[in-house]
C-alpha cells in the first residue's frame, strides 16, 4: 500500500512539473524580453529544466531539482503577472479609437461610435460619430453570433436596440498593434488588450456578411427575451465597462476574459442571469443555450430559429443602406 501511495504521489507531482513547465515555456516565449530567439532560447531552457526534474523524480537528486524547478517558476510568474496593459501603443486603425460615454440620465452619449465605409476588408475609410440614446427607448437586445469554423466555435456580441430603428452594437474583442495578428495561444498570455468595439451595424455586421471572404463569415441575430428593464441595466454596465476601459486597460484572455466570457461578467448586473455552462466556453453553442432556456423565441424550433436569424442574404444587398438594421431584421414574404 506505501509504494502504491508514492507512486500515486510520485505521478501526480510530475503531472505538476510538466503542466508548470509546459506554461512557463509558453510563457517566456512570449513575454521574456529580448529578441525572438533569446525569448525562444529561454523557453528551451526551462523545457529542459522541467525535462531533468521529471528525471530526479527517482534519484537522490529529486529534492534539489524540485527546489530548481520551483525556483524557475515562481521567477517567470514573478515576470508574468508584472506585466501591464496599456492604452498607449501602436494600435492597428480599426482599433486605434478607444470609445466612451457621458450620462446624464436618462440620455446616455456615446462618443466615437465606429462605422466605418469599407471597400474591402483591408481597404477602408475610418469614421467615427457620437449619438445621443434615451434609455427609455431601449426595446430589447439582440445576441449577434458569428461563425466561419464550424458549429462549435462563434463570436458572440450584442446590439442594443431602440424606439425608431436604432441600434448600436458592442462587440468584445482584442485590441491589436500595428502588424499583429490573433493567435488563441497568445490570448493566453497577455498578449493583448481587451477592447470594446461601439460601431454602427453597418460596420460590425456588415464587415463581417460582405466583405470577408477568407473565410467567409455567417451572422445570425437572435433577440433576446427579457424584461426591458434588465436590458438597461446590461446597456449601462456596458458603458460602465466601456469607460473604466478607457482609464484602466485590461489584458484579453482567450478563456477567462473573452467576448463571451465578459457578456455572462457584465449580466451579473441581472438577477436572472443564466448559470454558467460549458456552451458560453464553446461559444457556438451560446445560441442552443439560450433557446434551450427561454431566452429566445421558443414558438419554432431551433433550427427554423437558427434559419430566420441568419441575415447574410439581406445584409449582402442592404450594404451600406441608412436602414441597414431594419433591413437586416426583415424576412422576405413567402410567394
Amino acid at each position: 500500500m506505501t509504494r502504491i501511495i508514492k507512486a500515486a504521489l510520485a505521478t501526480l507531482l510530475g503531472l505538476l512539473i510538466v503542466a508548470s513547465g509546459i506554461w512557463a515555456a509558453f510563457a517566456l516565449m512570449y513575454t521574456a524580453p529580448g529578441s525572438e530567439a533569446a525569448r525562444l532560447g529561454l523557453a528551451a531552457a526551462f523545457g529542459a529544466i522541467t525535462l531533468a526534474t521529471l528525471i530526479a523524480l527517482w534519484t537522490r537528486w529529486r529534492a534539489r531539482m524540485f527546489f530548481l524547478h520551483a525556483v524557475a517558476f515562481t521567477t517567470v510568474l514573478i515576470h508574468f503577472f508584472a506585466l501591464e496593459p496599456s492604452n498607449d501603443r501602436d494600435w492597428q486603425v480599426d482599433v486605434a479609437v478607444l470609445p466612451y460615454a457621458t450620462i446624464d440620465a436618462p440620455l446616455v452619449t456615446m462618443h466615437n461610435i465606429r462605422n466605418f465605409a469599407y471597400r474591402t476588408e483591408t481597404d477602408y475609410t475610418p469614421g467615427y460619430y457620437d449619438k445621443v440614446f434615451d434609455l427609455r427607448a431601449l426595446e430589447g437586445v439582440d445576441l449577434v453570433a458569428v461563425y466561419w469554423m464550424g458549429p462549435s466555435i462563434a463570436h458572440i456580441f450584442v446590439s442594443f436596440a431602440f424606439a425608431g430603428g436604432d441600434h448600436l452594437a458592442v462587440s468584445i474583442e482584442t485590441r491589436r498593434e500595428k502588424g499583429e495578428g490573433y493567435s488563441t495561444l497568445k490570448g493566453f498570455f497577455r498578449q493583448y488588450e481587451l477592447h470594446y468595439v461601439v460601431a454602427d451595424e453597418r460596420d460590425v455586421i456588415r464587415l463581417r456578411t460582405n466583405y470577408r471572404r477568407d473565410p467567409p463569415e455567417d451572422v445570425y441575430v437572435y433577440r433576446v427575451k427579457g424584461a426591458v428593464e434588465d436590458g438597461r441595466r446590461l446597456f449601462l454596465e456596458y458603458v460602465r465597462q466601456i469607460n473604466a476601459l478607457a482609464s484602466r486597460p485590461r489584458f484579453y484572455n482567450t478563456l477567462t476574459t473573452n467576448c463571451t466570457t465578459v457578456i455572462w461578467t457584465n449580466a451579473a448586473v441581472n438577477a436572472e442571469r443564466l448559470p454558467f455552462s460549458w456552451k458560453i466556453l464553446a461559444s457556438g453553442y451560446v445560441p442552443e443555450y439560450l433557446y434551450e432556456s427561454g431566452r429566445l423565441d421558443t414558438s419554432v424550433p431551433f433550427v427554423e430559429l437558427q434559419r430566420r436569424a441568419h441575415v447574410n442574404a439581406r445584409a449582402q444587398p442592404a450594404d451600406a443602406a441608412s436602414d441597414f438594421s431594419r433591413l437586416i431584421r426583415t424576412r422576405p414574404k413567402p410567394g
